[in-house]
């Protein structure tokens, strides 16, 4: 079956729904009609599977009627019905219902599609404490005598083991449990998450008291978090006996400790709450969890048992267009509150690695180069706050600003301010005549006045500033501080060997260049070093990013962009995080870039990014540049990475240090990822030039 490349369902996602439907106590003939309905309701949004409160199609809170031959006859029919409609809803049904079989009664989950009853899981853990006494009417799994039994005259798979696996949908397969089974300290959805199920369901009916909202939503994150998987939770709402308790509706879907979506507690109306699953991410996730997998081990022979029941999940041929937000800024918080508490923490971590090198050493002194630019700036701020914590002085950071062929009047204004500012040992070594020795040296045509601007030219530069820096650490003793960031060395947008891509510690090295920006903002918002320093802060905000390292006839601005050359570094980042996050391919980036960057007004947007600068990216730009981050990252610049100095990781987004989270080959080839991204996202033609837009 062909999907379309704008439909979530192309990309590894699912659209999954939990509903609430109204229902009255021991009255299955309505209940399965209120359940129809909100199924007709789900397979119209494109959801491939909907799940309904524990044993919804009788009602929780019939009691002794349970045991009633009449109660069980109207079940039975309600099933039969459920069952001839499902032939005519795309979606896969997970119902409540009690089921007699063996002589005994048993409270079952049970997944039914297009006129087949797949399975039926009965419930493990019968509560019978406090206001339970489930015990009076059902029979626990471990009774069960037989691993089959009957439903609307099928032979059926029965236990509270069942895997049901998606032959059409990789990285789909869903378990089922049943209320309590959630809340003992194994569940089987444990068992299950370990067997390969990535998609656990709960039906349960969970009455409502004081705090147990609260409970049941940090009990299903958490199993989530610690399965790796999604968690579906439906609990009974309006219509069961309130004699003796009170019923919310609670629905939930989360995935790997995030909650996706809840619907509306205590609705007097039927509820269906949707979200769209990550099943790439939650597979990424296990790939790379080598616990996980030594888990499995150690329970294989419980889970080589565990029974498979292979479903055709009912996946729209129409685009399903994804309702899920995809950050644009996936290094940076949207939520204020919580990007000042990554700030502080990523500062704090900086601040962290450098003073314990520093102790390490012996050392107490730093020379680092300041530009007037982001990185530059947010090095110096961890320099001068490494010495505050150590009980040294400021002074005995050894700051040099550097003035090159390209240098604009802005930048190195703003550096002496800078240093002047945070009390650090401010100087100036003026890098031409050094340059210019050596183009000369080297029969460069840029020594004799012919502008020749290449990467001779730019590499001699950026070669005399680092050169000077180790020279001047080994005359005052001290470690040169790097200021390089993980974009840029994504990018390899750095002078290798003595080259800013050298450092004795690089303090930036694991912070993408969008977040440097909000860490300097944050410095000069909470007031770290005074008014006069956080104004100059906010001028270097303001300048565009640039190696200045060619000339510019209107020397107060720098003449040449880095954005122009490696692309625009917010969309870059964005790239590099679902690639090295959760190896995403190419495609995969396209579809969530273009699903991220098109619209504006969808999503939010951090603070510091004022409105007109809220760039948007067609599918043709995200191609373009997507091709060129491949190109950098994977075939052109793997050989500096390999030689990286120490530096702090900073977030769990990774790091490209050759020690920790990124080992690889310099020699290799990005045939691979180019050709993938050629062949599955369409050429479109944008309005905008790509390469202009940079």
């Amino acid at each position: 079956m062909s999907v379309p490349f704008e439909s979530l369902y192309r990309h590894g996602f699912a659209r999954v729904a939990v509903a609430v439907p109204r229902m009255r106590v021991a009255d299955p003939a309505y209940n399965v009609e209120q359940t129809l309905e909100l199924a007709r309701r789900a397979a119209t949004e494109g959801a491939v599977l909907t799940v309904f409160p524990e044993l919804g199609l009788s009602s929780y809170t019939a009691d002794d009627l349970f045991h009633q031959d009449a109660l069980d006859d109207a079940v039975e029919l309600a099933l039969e019905r459920l069952v001839r409609e499902s032939t005519r809803i795309d979606t896969v049904l997970v119902v409540g219902a009690p089921v007699r079989s063996q002589g005994r009664l048993f409270n079952c989950a049970i997944a039914v599609s297009e006129g087949r009853v797949l399975g039926a899981a009965p419930k493990s853990y019968l509560p019978n404490y406090r206001e339970f006494y489930e015990k009076r009417q059902f029979a626990a799994a471990r009774e069960s005598l037989s691993d089959e039994i009957v439903i609307d005259g099928q032979r059926v798979p029965f236990g509270s083991d069942l895997l049901f696996t998606a032959t059409n949908l990789a990285g789909f397969t869903f378990h089922l449990e049943v209320c309590e089974d959630g809340w003992v300290p194994l569940p089987p959805s444990g068992y299950a998450a370990l067997a390969g199920a990535s998609v656990l369901v709960n039906v349960s009916a969970s009455n409502i008291v004081i705090g147990k909202a609260d409970y049941r939503r940090a009990l299903c994150t958490s199993h989530s978090a610690r399965y790796l998987a999604a968690y579906l939770y439906s609990a009974a709402g309006h219509g069961e006996s309130t004699t003796d308790l009170a019923w919310d509706g609670q629905a939930l879907i989360c995935e790997n400790g995030d909650l996706l979506a809840e619907g509306e507690r205590f609705a007097d109306d039927p509820q269906l709450v949707l979200a769209d699953l990550d099943l790439q991410r939650l597979a990424a996730d296990r790939l790379r969890t080598t616990s996980f997998a030594d888990n499995v081990h150690d329970h294989r022979e419980r889970l080589s048992t565990m029974p498979r029941i292979e479903v055709g999940l009912p996946i729209p041929t129409a685009a399903v267009p994804l309702h899920r937000e995809i950050p644009r800024f996936p290094y940076v918080p949207s939520d204020p509150a919580a990007l000042n508490e990554r700030c502080a923490e990523v500062h704090h971590i900086q601040v962290e690695g450098l003073s314990t090198r520093m102790r390490a050493t012996g050392i107490e002194r730093l020379v680092i180069g300041v530009s007037g630019g982001l990185d530059s700036t947010q090095a110096l701020i961890v320099a001068a706050k490494t010495m505050d914590k150590l009980g040294l002085p400021r002074a005995n950071v050894l700051a040099y600003t550097m003035p090159g062929f390209g240098t604009s009047t802005r930048t190195r204004t703003d550096a002496h301010r800078l240093m002047d500012a945070l009390g650090v040992t401010a100087a100036e070594i003026d890098i031409k005549p050094s340059a210019t020795q050596m183009l000369r040296d080297l029969k460069h045509p840029a020594a004799e006045g012919i502008p020749q601007y290449d990467v001779t030219y730019e590499n001699v530069q950026a070669g005399e500033r680092t050169s000077h820096l180790f020279r001047l650490a080994n005359q005052h003793g001290a470690l040169v501080v790097g200021t390089g960031d993980l974009s840029e060395l994504a990018l390899g947008w750095c002078t290798f060997g003595v080259g800013d891509h050298m450092a004795h510690y690089g303090v930036n090295a694991s912070v993408p260049k969008t977040l440097i920006k909000y860490l300097i903002a944050w410095a000069a918002d909470t007031d770290q070093f005074g008014p006069e320093a956080g104004a100059v802060l906010k001028s270097i905000l303001r300048t565009e990013i640039s190696p200045e390292l060619v000339p510019n006839s209107d020397d107060s601005k720098p003449g040449q962009s880095s954005e122009a050359t490696v692309g625009p570094y917010e969309l870059q980042d964005f790239h590099l995080y679902h690639l090295l996050r959760f190896g995403d391919r190419p495609s995969r980036i396209a579809y969530l870039a273009q699903h991220a960057w098109s619209d504006a007004a969808r999503g939010s947007w951090p603070d510091l990014i004022p409105a007109d600068q809220r760039h948007t990216y067609d599918l043709s730009e995200i191609k373009h540049w997507l091709a060129e981050f491949l190109r950098r990252f994977i075939q052109t610049s793997q050989f500096k990475r390999s030689t990286l100095p120490n530096a702090p990781k900073v977030g769990s987004g990774g790091s490209l240090s050759p020690r920790g989270d990124w080992r690889a080959p310099s020699d290799a080839s990005a045939a691979a990822w180019l050709d993938e991204l050629d062949r599955n996202v369409p050429d479109v033609r944008g309005s905008k030039d790509p390469v202009a837009q940079g």
